[in-house]
Order: structure tokens, then sequence, then C-alpha cells
């Protein structure tokens, strides 16, 4: 069972979240131990509607590209503002924009999140947003995969999932975090549970020897092999030679 410290001394974990949006959250950080953790107060979740610094009557955030083409621009004069006011409410977590240009999420960056104060996260729509904020606010452009979303508010919660599980208490066995995948540059070995049989198919005999050294051996073999048939990227990262 997870433990959830309490009057340790230390400020909860903040997400502060800009979206047009903001009924999309809680959403699953709405469940399980991430709400637990919500509630226990180790971490926080914040919401800004972006459209309230929108502008004339109808609040508008958005406008064409400029030198054509097909979709609307989040506008720089709505998220100025929208951003400054995120500044004053979170000032010393970092401005992310999430992004499928951005640089990955990968459990490292999500590690290094979660030992800072929090994060202030940018949910953007449409075409994207006036380049001009980027480079303005100091935007860091994150994102979670290889792939387009019709917004960032899904990518906003896989980013502070990644984030809450890492915070202290959350998890009740540090060994759990240190033996899963990514962690030590592997993926995790295959896990197994009763019954001992199950249609044809039996845990492997020496997960149930009793002798922790070849457990152990074992499943760093496991690690190894997986990890070169799927992701043989981790194993020879770029600009790395192969020995």
């Amino acid at each position: 069972m997870p433990h959830f410290p309490s009057g340790d001394g230390r400020p909860p974990w903040r997400a502060l979240v800009l979206t047009l949006f903001p009924e999309a959250f809680p959403g699953p950080l709405g469940v399980s131990l991430a709400a637990q953790a919500r509630d226990a107060g180790i971490w926080s979740l914040d919401t800004i509607q972006i459209r309230d610094f929108g502008l004339g009557k109808h609040r508008q955030v958005d406008d064409t590209p400029a030198g054509g083409g097909a979709g609307m621009v989040l506008r720089a004069d709505v998220l100025g503002p929208a951003l400054d006011h995120a500044a004053t409410l979170s000032p010393d977590a970092p401005m992310i924009y999430l992004s499928p240009r951005g640089t990955p999420l990968t459990q490292s960056l999500a590690r290094s999140l979660a030992e800072g104060p929090g994060v202030k996260l940018l949910a953007g729509r449409f075409e994207g947003i006036d380049e001009r904020v980027i480079a303005a606010k100091g935007l860091k452009e994150v994102s979670i995969g290889d792939y387009v979303l019709a917004g960032g508010e899904v990518a906003a919660m896989v980013l502070i999932e990644a984030c809450v599980r890492l915070l202290p208490g959350v998890l009740g066995a540090s060994e759990s975090l240190a033996s899963e995948s990514f962690e030590t540059g592997l993926l995790e070995y295959p896990q197994f549970t009763k019954p001992r049989d199950w249609q044809g198919r039996a845990i492997p005999d020496i997960l149930l020897s009793g002798d922790h050294k070849k457990v152990e051996a074992w499943r760093q073999d496991q690690s190894e092999k997986l990890t070169a048939a799927r992701r043989p990227d981790l194993l020879h990262p770029k600009g790395q030679k192969r020995p």
C-alpha cells in the first residue's frame, strides 16, 4: 500500500495547466494513486482558462495563419497575458508547451521535473501557437510521442502522471521504481503471478526456485533481450558507437 506522508514541511508539487478545456481535468488524474496523493496534499492541480484572456465580445483566442494555410493559430496577444498570469501563480515552475516537435518526454525528464516545485503546462489547440510566444516567454517544448493529437490536454495529463508517481510517498516501494522500464536504461523484465499454470502456460521455474541471485540474473537477461528486440536504440543511443 502507498504511504502518503503529511507534515513534512514540503509544499505540494504543483501542476498548473493553461487550456481551452479545463473541464477535461483531472480526468485520469482523478482516480487511483494520483487522486489519493492529491487528496493527501502531496501535489495539486489547477487550470487556467485561456479564453478568459480572449479578445473582444466573443473572447477570440485564435486567428488565421500568417502566410496562409489551413486551420487556426492561438494568438500571441492572448497567450502572453495568460502565461504572465500563470507566472504569478507559480513563479518557480518551468513553463512547458506540449508540442509534437518538442524534446521527447523520457523517464529522466519526468524525474527531473518531479524533483522541482512543479510545472506550468500550455495545452495548445488548432494548428499550434504563435511562434513569438515560445521565444518571448522561454517555453520549453516537450513531446509525448511522434504523432499528433487534437490538443495538448491528454499530453499534459501524461506528463503530470509520469511526474506524480515519482513524488516521495506516492508509490509504496522504492524498489518498484528502480526496476521499471527506462530507470536502468533497459525495458522491464516480464512479470508473472498466480496461478502457476494458466491455459497451458507455466510461470518460469526459476522464479519459483527461491534462489534470489538466479532470479535477479534471469530478470537482467530478460530485460537485455527485450530491449535488444524492441528498443535497440536504448542499447546504442544515437551518437554512440556500437562496441
